[in-house]
């Protein structure tokens, strides 16, 4: 230990002097009459451009140099942008003697500059630009990654994600993905005439899904806000409007637990169709999601320790189907109208070897058998049909069992990408829903107790104007992005995950 600490000493002083070096550095070029961070630039072409420019063009770009290997009165460099690496060829023929100079000099690894030249072609066969112009850009004061913790570190890693950026190429690469991910979605629907909406992210109240929200205040206005957990009521209300296919992706906001899956701030999109249902949602979801993996050119992923074949359409679970084949049971044996028969539920996780006690909630039971055992068989995508009211309070029933709701949830290998429902447009229904839920919540213990007020009755008296039969889909996007590039970790997946302030980490 005493080591180790030892060791980071030597590379934080060797890091301080290096910065100084650099500072000095600056100094003296501005001492030459070189401004080292000038307004503007010259760039005609991008780094791959300019690499795939035919022999002989005159080619003017800029970027970072990564690497740079000097030969006396010539070097060899990497110039890299967004779009890619070049090579670069600096001569002091090229150049002339006093910029050479200046370039062997000043100009380091991780600076930015703007070169001017002409592609030619090395006897290595990599195409290259021949110098003849070398302007400063932008200075780097600190080192490269890779000169003094490589950034193998994962909390360095997401706590400087510019310096992770440069050092590991394929990270960039990951959010290239997920950018062309969220335009397919767009474009899907899009082109089904869905129309793009956008809703408050603060709130008076706040509904549409059980979790705990961050609160705030407005000075002005004397009322506390929230921020939103959830998209859910804010859209309805457009369908009940007449805006009859709908979408929104942004970022909600919930006050919990930090983990592989879960960040407080995330991305999330719903859309609602005005005389659509759940099977509506379920043929849309097949075109969402093998649209997107087209969109990043895959058909199949490793994916949680199985590949995961991702062509449409996707595997449909029925649960009391495939609760009476796998537990060999009627789930109506654990439901008790619109809550769950606790015994029975009990008795079929203690048959099925799952662990609860008696502060666990029957939907965590529930969820632990349907999760954990039933769907643990299946790794590809699949829609998981019907569930049980009592874990469904926005879904119409079913015709004919009003235990079982129109519902589905999208699994991948355990994790859940997706929910979606035939809406329940029954005024009453829902009041006594969201009263059944409320008086649940207020039961609960420890950190269920917490959760904002969940019966909002000003959307009750919208819901008495007049609600259309509705299918409505809610999808992670950062749970979609992590399944299709393959990440096991969130963090991968957003650029500034929420971490904890430093000195607050032992």
């Amino acid at each position: 230990m005493q080591q180790t600490k030892e060791h980071t000493k030597e590379q934080g002083n060797a890091l301080h002097e290096i910065i100084a070096q650099r500072y000095a550095e600056v100094k003296e070029i501005r001492t030459l009459g070189v401004d080292p961070y000038p307004a503007r630039c010259e760039k005609k072409q991008s780094c791959l451009e300019a690499k795939n420019a035919p022999e002989g063009t005159e080619v003017v770009t800029a970027g970072r140099i990564m690497q740079l290997r000097s030969m006396g009165k010539a070097a060899f460099a990497h110039l890299r942008d967004f779009t890619g690496r070049v090579q670069l060829y600096v001569a002091k023929d090229n150049l002339g003697d006093e910029a050479y100079q200046f370039f062997k000099k000043h100009i380091s690894v991780g600076d930015f500059i703007s070169v001017t030249g002409h592609l030619f072609v090395t006897k290595t066969g990599e195409n290259t630009i021949k110098a003849t112009k070398v302007t400063l850009i932008s200075k780097a004061i600190r080192p490269m990654p890779e000169k003094y913790h490589g950034l193998q570190d994962v909390e360095v890693r997401f706590r400087k994600r510019h310096l992770d950026l440069i050092a590991n190429e394929d990270v960039k690469e990951i959010f290239i993905k997920r950018a062309k991910i969220i335009s397919s979605i767009r474009k899907t629907l899009d082109n089904k005439g869905y129309l793009e909406v956008e809703t408050p992210i603060l709130n008076p109240s706040s509904g549409g899904a059980i979790a705990r929200p961050f609160e705030t205040y407005h000075n002005a206005l004397k009322m506390p806000l929230y921020l939103r957990i959830a998209l859910e009521l804010h859209h309805k209300r457009l369908i009940m409007g007449g805006m009859d296919k709908i979408y929104e992706i942004g970022h909600m906001f919930r006050n919990e637990g930090i983990d592989t899956t879960h960040n407080p701030e995330f991305t999330m999109m719903e859309m609602y169709q005005a005389y659509g249902d759940v099977n509506t949602m379920a043929d849309l979801f097949d075109e969402i999601l093998g649209n997107a993996a087209k969109a990043i050119g895959v058909e199949k992923i490793h994916f949680r320790g199985y590949e995961v074949d991702l062509r449409p359409p996707y595997k449909r679970v029925h649960i009391p189907q495939a609760w009476q084949e796998k537990f060999g049971r009627d789930i109506h044996e654990v439901l008790n109208g619109r809550k769950f028969n606790r015994a029975k539920l009990e008795e079929v996780a203690r048959e099925q070897g799952v662990k609860f006690g008696p502060d666990d909630s029957d939907s965590s039971i529930f969820d632990e058998l349907f999760e954990g055992k039933l769907l643990a068989e299946y790794h590809n995508p699949v829609i998981a049909m019907d569930y049980p009211t009592a874990v469904s309070p926005f879904a119409k029933t079913k015709p004919g069992d009003p235990e079982i709701v129109e519902r589905f949830e999208v699994f991948v290998n355990g994790q859940e990408l997706g929910n979606a429902y035939t809406e329940l447009n029954d005024p009453a229904d829902q009041l006594q829903r969201l009263k059944d839920q409320a008086a649940e919540k207020a039961a609960a213990k420890g950190e269920e107790a917490n959760n904002a007020d969940i019966l909002d009755a000003d959307y009750i008296e919208a819901m008495e104007s007049g609600m259309p039969p509705t299918g409505g889909m809610g999808i992670g996007i950062d749970r979609i992005i992590m399944m299709l590039t393959g990440q096991d970790s969130i963090r991968e997946i957003i650029l500034f995950p929420t971490l904890k302030k430093l000195d607050e980490e032992k």
